[in-house]
């Protein structure tokens, strides 16, 4: 019998030498927490407990799976697939917490520890995937299903991990193979060095102001913020404003110094073009490795191999959706711009100076002024009524209490890794305890850009777990004892993230490994965004929208502007997503021979840009290629389209919900049943026929965005 046994031995002897000393009691990661829910317990886990835990995990797991493939009895459903969705728990403990805190809280060490191991857990994969034995006794199982009578859930289980093993290469031939962990090791290496890269250079843009009065424009809390963040790096005298992980910064709606929005817009745009944050050399590779990756696989392209797991099926799905919305978008954005144009020509003879060309940096700037005229109120004068606490208390927990009858407790008896995290306790409508939420929202320079939600442990009926969960932002951290009062914006990524976290909380499956949000990225963002519909439901909105110091509620009249204001500047928001994401499909699109040298990185956006006809100066794409972690770092490779396919699905389920009554409990708890507690239990596009009756259509998107017409 060919296996590969004696190769998982030589891997568990290498680690075993390594982590000696990985039976210490005082590891705190090699014991299931003893918290409620099993929730990591911050306050004991050190840095140098990583390392051994992780050679730990991958020890105990290599034991598992060699055992499986060692069992005497022929291959079934529990001896094989149920026995492989069981091993692993150590090394899946581990990994969701060490990947969380190294998103939210790197240091140098813990960016060594993912140098590391980044390779090495993606050769403990491939030892897995690619092992001859287990694969037949897969096989085996796989090709005696239709005799199994396993139930629809089982039957999912058995099917997604026959593809895995499929997709990762177990028919390929052993020289193939060979080459394959190469290839896998390449990319987690350089995945890992870009991402590192980002935060680096991310760090390091953020922009010195010497003169307060620069910084006209800004709020006294922000002004007070950035002082303190100069302040905090030693920079006396100084203001600094961090870089946001996009390439619009929020701050240039504000400022009212174009030059020093010029300064802001250029660090953002230039970060890893040089120096030693230098990521052009590395996406290249990554590419590079990627498409020969795919073509050894059988895939014409790396976007191939991902769409094909994935709701879209084929890059040319994916494209065709995005390109439906190219002329409505770039022609509103157009328009857009011009009401712009006309309003800085009108300043500049009314102060008897020279006009100048709409420009990226200026984009805000103005775009805010023709959004005040146009519905008469600024951010300043709204965002009292959008304290935090507030937003989350009664408006993101008010609307999951209305919908799925869940109820919120503050837990301050459980430990946190910073002061500022905060953790809840979520129980059901019958009362009963269903999961942990943290709570971790301010930005800080060891934090990873933009924001999400991760799962620190998963729900799995099988393992006897409920989800641990946590919603990630970045705030800007006020100065002490002034309130946190946020953009609209912000109070929308509230909602989005926590419907992720719902996705997690609400599932309800037996399986860990189909869990959750454990579905393709072209779904996974439909319940986020979905949810987002209640942050400008008028009652939500009238529920948490109140004074942060009267207590009174927004008045109606600037509530009625707030949410008429959501469709606005939708060209701009709508053409640099998608400029965005076909910027994605077209790098993964590439065979290996075609990939561009380093140095032709700008000409190649460029030239993707223009021939996708989203080439328009004054609208830069979200994330240029060099900081477009999404895709070169995170699951997101040739699936930025994803936030756009997903949101169809979002925005029909929102039709649907209106026409049945809107915000209600029979809503929820149907939505609940048919897609937010099912995980991967069925195919994507089932779970969404199963609620909506029929395929995705994209008029209430277009509605939703005011792109219909006009």
């Amino acid at each position: 019998m060919r296996i590969m046994l004696a190769a998982i031995l030589a891997i568990a002897a290498v680690i075993s030498a390594h982590g000696a000393t990985t039976t210490m009691s005082d590891n705190p990661l090699l014991q299931p927490s003893t918290l409620a829910y099993q929730m990591p317990p911050f306050n004991r886990i050190r840095v140098t407990d990583y390392a051994p835990a992780f050679e730990a995990g991958m020890r105990e797991q290599l034991r598992e799976v060699a055992a499986i493939v060692h069992d005497p009895h022929p291959p079934d459903f529990q001896n094989t697939i149920v026995a492989l969705d069981r091993s692993g728990q150590l090394l899946h403990r581990v990994s969701f917490i060490f990947d969380e805190l190294n998103s939210n809280s790197s240091s140098p060490q813990m960016e060594a520890i993912d140098t590391e191991f980044a390779p090495r857990r993606s050769a403990h994969q491939d030892a897995i995937y690619l092992d001859h034995a287990l694969w037949q006794r897969v096989e085996a199982v796989y090709a005696k299903r239709a005799s199994l009578k396993l139930d629809p859930e089982s039957s999912q289980l058995l099917s997604r991990y026959h593809a895995h093993f499929v997709r990762a290469g177990a028919r390929l031939g052993a020289a193939d193979q060979a080459r394959l962990r190469e290839l896998n090791t390449k990319i987690a290496a350089l995945t890992t060095q870009f991402g590192q890269n980002v935060l680096k250079a991310t760090t390091e843009g953020a922009v010195a102001v010497d003169k307060v009065t620069d910084l006209d424009g800004m709020s006294a809390a922000q002004v007070s913020a950035a002082a303190e963040a100069a302040q905090a790096r030693g920079l006396k005298g100084q203001w600094l404003i961090p870089l946001e992980n996009t390439t619009q910064q929020s701050v240039l709606g504000q400022l009212t110094n174009r030059a020093l929005r010029e300064r802001i817009y250029r660090a953002s745009v230039q970060r890893c073009l040089g120096g030693d944050a230098d990521n052009r050399q590395v996406l290249t590779d990554i590419v590079r490795v990627r498409a020969e990756r795919a073509a050894l696989l059988g895939y014409p392209s790396h976007a191939a191999y991902m769409l094909e797991d994935e709701s879209a099926q084929t890059p040319a799905a994916a494209r065709d959706l995005l390109m439906q919305v190219v002329p409505a978008a770039v022609g509103r954005a157009h328009a857009e711009a011009a009401d712009q144009q006309k309003l800085i020509d009108a300043q500049a003879a009314a102060s008897g100076t020279a006009s100048f060309t709409l420009q990226p940096w200026d984009w805000s700037f103005y775009s805010e002024q023709v959004r005040k005229a146009r519905y008469d109120f600024d951010a300043a004068q709204v965002a009292p009524y959008f304290e935090l606490n507030h937003v989350v208390q009664d408006g993101v927990f008010y609307a999951a209490h209305e919908l799925y009858g869940l109820t919120f407790k503050e837990r301050k008896d459980l430990p946190v890794y910073r002061p500022d995290v905060r953790v809840f306790e979520v129980f059901d409508a019958d009362g009963k305890g269903l999961a942990l939420f943290i709570a971790d929202y301010f930005a800080r320079d060891n934090k990873q850009g933009g924001a999400w939600m991760n799962a620190y442990v998963e729900q799995s009926r099988l393992l006897g777990l409920k989800a641990v969960v946590s919603n990630n932002l970045n705030i800007p951290k006020p100065a002490p004892g002034q309130p946190v009062l946020l953009s609209f914006d912000e109070v929308t990524a509230l909602f989005h993230e926590f419907g992720h976290a719902l996705h997690g909380m609400l599932s309800n499956v037996e399986y860990p490994s189909l869990s959750g949000t454990e579905t393709p990225p072209d779904f996974v963002e439909y319940p986020s965004q979905f949810n987002e519909m209640w942050a400008r439901e008028p009652k939500v909105v009238a529920h948490y929208a109140h004074h942060y110091q009267s207590g009174e509620a927004m008045p109606q009249a600037l509530l009625a502007k707030v949410l008429g204001a959501q469709q606005f500047d939708e060209g701009y928001a709508t053409t640099e997503y998608v400029a965005a994401a076909l910027l994605d499909l077209s790098w993964y699109e590439l065979p290996a021979a075609q990939v561009p040298a380093p140095a032709e990185v700008p000409a190649f956006e460029v030239a993707a840009l223009k021939a996708a006809g989203v080439d328009y100066a004054p609208v830069p794409p979200r994330y240029h290629s060099t900081y477009f972690h999404h895709i070169f770092d995170d699951d997101y490779s040739a699936g930025y389209y994803a936030y756009f396919w997903s949101e169809v699905f979002a925005r029909d389920t929102g039709a649907w919900m209106h026409a049945h009554g809107g915000l209600t409990r029979a809503n929820g708890d149907y939505l609940r049943k048919t897609v937010l507690s099912r995980g991967r239990t069925a195919e994507p596009m089932q779970l969404f026929r199963n609620l909506y009756g029929q395929g995705p259509q994209i008029g209430p998107l277009l509605e939703y965005r005011g792109l219909t017409g006009g």
